[in-house]
């Protein structure tokens, strides 16, 4: 037997998913305009199928679906490549949407994608053979940034997300190793851009910038310097 899921989302107007779509290097495989509005993409392996609702908010949709790749740093490259070339900047705020590489505590490698209707498409490729969730770190400061990632990513609760790290910044009888440092200060930069908080954005960004790494520290947040440089960019 072979079987074989596909995701039906939902959002307002057709359209404007459908150029998204395109512009990521989708191809519309079907359209339908009545008697009701359905359409379907298509990029290798990833099928979407789309249904049209007229009193459909999608600032407000929990729509989601998982992606697996086996290359999940290359497509994410792409999709921002072919998201700046069309928005003229990675949209990283508002709707649409396209987050940052990270991984997870669960074994996978992800970034998460909302489309214009609202959709989150969870993008990832599994780097452990165990699924289940790590237990949050002890240590103050990998626990802040691990519950504010969490908040910041799959709950996009960026108040509680930024209560969270605000709080490990501010601590003075605990100060955090220069790596811990970094990825506090790269997230709380990323949670203020999404915010529209360009002030607080501005100043993390610079701070974060600012910290000295060995080189065997840099190597060990890659990531997080590699996102930095897109959010100066």
């Amino acid at each position: 037997m072979s079987e074989k899921t596909i995701p039906i989302l939902p959002c307002r107007s057709i359209q404007p998913v459908l150029d998204f779509y395109t512009t990521l290097g989708f191809e519309v495989t079907f359209q339908q305009k009545s008697p009701n509005p359905y359409a379907v993409v298509q990029r290798g392996g990833i099928q979407l199928h789309f249904f049209g609702m007229k009193r459909y908010e999608p600032a407000e949709s929990f729509s989601t679906c998982i992606v697996q790749t086996d290359d999940v740093d290359r497509l994410h490259e792409t999709f921002r490549t072919r998201l700046k070339a069309a928005y003229g900047r990675v949209p990283n705020r508002g709707l649409p949407r396209i987050g940052p590489l990270k991984n997870t505590s669960h074994g996978v490698r992800q970034f998460l994608m909302t489309d214009p209707g609202g959709n989150c498409i969870r993008i990832g490729q599994q780097t452990s053979d165990n699924q289940h969730h790590r237990p949050a770190p002890k240590e103050t400061f990998a626990r802040a940034v691990h519950h504010a990632s969490l908040l910041a990513d799959s709950k996009e609760d960026l108040a509680g997300a930024t209560k969270i790290i605000d709080r490990a910044l501010r601590l003075q009888d605990e100060r955090p190793t220069p790596v811990q440092l970094l990825r506090l200060l790269v997230l709380r930069a990323d949670v203020a851009i999404r915010l529209g908080d360009k002030e607080t954005a501005t100043s993390a960004v610079a701070a974060a910038t600012a910290v000295q790494l060995t080189a065997d520290e840099q190597e060990s947040v890659h990531d997080d310097l590699k996102h930095l440089k897109q959010l100066l960019g």
